[in-house]
Order: C-alpha cells, then sequence, then structure tokens
C-alpha cells in the first residue's frame, strides 16, 4: 500500500490509497458526508449492494466465493441481518473492498464500488466524487506523460553520444601539454576547463553582467556532456592517474561527445 492522497469533495477529504496498481477510494471518510448515524455495516445489509458487489466480483474476481455470497445474498435485506466488510471479505474473498488499519485506517473501494457508495450518500455528492476523482487521474497522467517525455529527450541524447560524429559550435579547444600543467584548485574547475575551456572565475570575468555561473548558462548538451566527464574523473582519480593526464584526456572525451550531440542534434531537432 503507498502513499494516501487526499481529494476533497463537498467540504469532505477522501484519502485515496494505492492497492497494487489500483487506486482505492476511502468510503469510511465518505461516510462523514451522510447526515445523520449511518455505518458501511447499514449500506451492506442492503440487497441491492449486495447483488451490486457480486456482478463486480464476478466481472473482476476470478477467485470469488458464489456459494458463500449465495448464502449472504439470501439472508441480505432482513432486519436481523448485520454483515461487516471483514466478513463480506473472508467469507467471500472478494477484492473489491478492503478493510485496512493504522494512521490511515478504515475500509476502501475501488472506485466502482465507492461511486455505488457515493450515490447512497447522495446523487450530488457521487457527481462530485467521480469529478474529483477524474482530475486527480487527470493530473497525475499529465505528470507521467511530462517525466516520459523527458526521460525520451535524455535518452535520445545519451544515444547519440554512442553514434558516429562530426559538427561545430560549443566544441571546447583541444588543450596544450602547457595548459594542462597548470595546477587546479579544484575538481570543479578541471571539469570547467576540460569542457567549457576556462576555469569559473575566468568566465565571470568574461561575463561580468551575466547571471549565475558558467554551468548555469551551460546548454543541455554541456550539462550531459558534464555529468559523463563527472563520472569518467571518479574513475581516473581511483586509478591513481595525475592531474595533467586526467585533464587532457577528459577534454578530448569532451570535445568528442559534443561533436556527435551537436551534429545530431542539428539534424533531428531531438523530436
Amino acid at each position: 500500500m503507498s502513499k494516501t492522497q487526499i481529494i476533497t469533495v463537498k467540504g469532505k477529504e477522501i484519502s485515496i490509497i494505492n492497492i497494487g496498481i489500483e487506486k482505492y477510494i476511502s468510503i469510511t471518510d465518505m461516510l462523514k458526508a451522510k447526515d445523520g448515524d449511518f455505518f458501511i455495516s447499514d449500506w451492506l445489509r442492503n440487497r441491492n449492494t449486495i447483488e451490486f458487489l457480486g456482478v463486480w466480483e464476478n466481472v473482476y474476481n476470478p477467485n470469488f466465493n458464489y456459494g458463500e455470497f449465495a448464502i449472504i445474498k439470501s439472508q441480505s435485506g432482513l432486519n436481523n441481518y448485520k454483515l461487516s466488510v471483514r466478513d463480506w471479505v473472508d467469507k467471500t474473498k472478494a477484492i473489491g473492498l478492503k478493510a485496512t488499519a493504522g494512521r490511515y485506517g478504515g475500509t476502501y473501494a475501488h472506485p466502482d464500488i465507492a461511486f455505488e457508495f457515493g450515490m447512497w450518500i447522495s446523487a450530488e455528492f457521487k457527481i462530485y466524487l467521480v469529478k474529483e476523482f477524474q482530475r486527480l487521474k487527470s493530473d497525475e497522467s499529465d505528470r507521467l506523460k511530462l517525466n516520459w517525455n523527458l526521460q525520451r529527450t535524455l535518452s535520445k541524447i545519451n544515444y547519440h553520444i554512442h553514434t558516429d560524429a562530426i559538427k561545430e559550435k560549443l566544441i571546447p579547444k583541444e588543450l596544450s601539454k602547457k595548459e594542462a600543467s597548470i595546477v587546479y584548485a579544484t575538481e570543479a574547475d578541471l571539469l570547467n576547463m576540460a569542457l567549457f575551456g576556462r576555469t569559473a572565475v575566468q568566465w565571470r570575468i568574461d561575463h561580468p553582467d551575466s547571471d549565475g555561473n558558467i554551468r548555469d548558462q551551460a546548454t543541455l548538451e554541456q550539462l550531459v556532456v558534464l555529468t559523463n566527464l563527472e563520472s569518467l574523473n571518479a574513475v581516473l582519480i581511483e586509478q591513481g592517474i595525475s592531474q595533467i593526464d586526467r585533464l587532457l584526456q577528459l577534454n578530448k572525451i569532451a570535445i568528442h561527445q559534443l561533436k556527435i550531440l551537436l551534429f545530431h542534434s542539428s539534424l533531428k531537432k531531438l523530436h
């Protein structure tokens, strides 16, 4: 069971949890919207409720116990008949209702069943419940699409790093051994030299009116290469390679990867 979400329906907060791949709505919370002293067991003893639950389980639950269901159905509606959610689930192996314990404990129902329960509260409440639940699902769908598009874009960029190459702009110059022999105080500036051809301080001197720093102004392609260089640099440090040799290697790798990225970016525009 995953983190609880909350929707507000007619001024009442309704909890929603994920059970498996499905969302289940708290009908315990929904009950707060019904006037008077009512319990979920009152709804469960109704013959129409039992018939609806039986049909739903028949469609979605291959393990539903029809024998127990038949006994319950024959007794539903009688004045002295009582049925709890736990009894219903234990006897029939139902999956549409869940009784949970803990901080967000209570009775949760599959949306199909929760909407039916909402009708028992009032037609108006059901309509607003369906509306808010659909809004929640739509918001989640939009977030998933955004994350998917971001991952897709980054995957395309990283894919192009491993294909053939050529092309222009933003390519750092190839450093000479004399330039590489300068001792850099931080590994960050070593990477700045490999990728941008200058340290953070040198860039600031050249761009006194710019907001942020050298990395804030980097392109998406440069940031992808920078991430790769950080990983490679850590490996080279582990291997005991000197700062000079690391800088020369990283600079060549940066030039190679940026040529590839910029070439394919100009051809395909990442669509």
